[in-house]
């Protein structure tokens, strides 16, 4: 059963920086690309930041290219997204994904709230 737990979340100010962490468990971590999400209140959940399963490319979106770095540690079967120079509209609450597996099955971790704000 696949398991997808975020942590690293919290109140920044503005133009600070976090560090997300996603633990997987469940799946065959080195075979499935994967992704960070972020939903904020009355938003729909939006595509942050992918890496492919070796970890050797990764793609943004335009309004954290730049600022956010997503990374993967295969044998930790972890994911992480390195946020700098954070903004009060990064607020939300991020999750982590495949996007691979989105294609078959709905099933989301419980997330980590950010919050910007000085």
């Amino acid at each position: 059963q696949v398991q997808f737990v975020e942590s690293g979340g919290g109140l920044v100010q503005p133009g600070g920086s976090l560090r997300l962490s996603c633990a997987v468990s469940g799946i065959i971590f080195s075979a499935y690309d994967m992704a960070w999400y972020r939903q904020a209140p009355g938003n729909q959940r939006e595509l942050v930041a992918g890496t492919i399963a070796s970890g050797s490319s990764a793609n943004y979106a335009d309004s954290v290219r730049g600022r956010f770095t997503i990374s993967r540690d295969n044998a930790k079967n972890a994911v992480y997204l390195q946020m700098n120079r954070l903004q009060p509209e990064d607020t939300a609450v991020y999750y982590c994904n495949s996007p691979r597996r989105l294609k078959y099955s709905d099933y989301w971790g419980q997330g980590t709230q950010v919050t910007v704000s000085s």
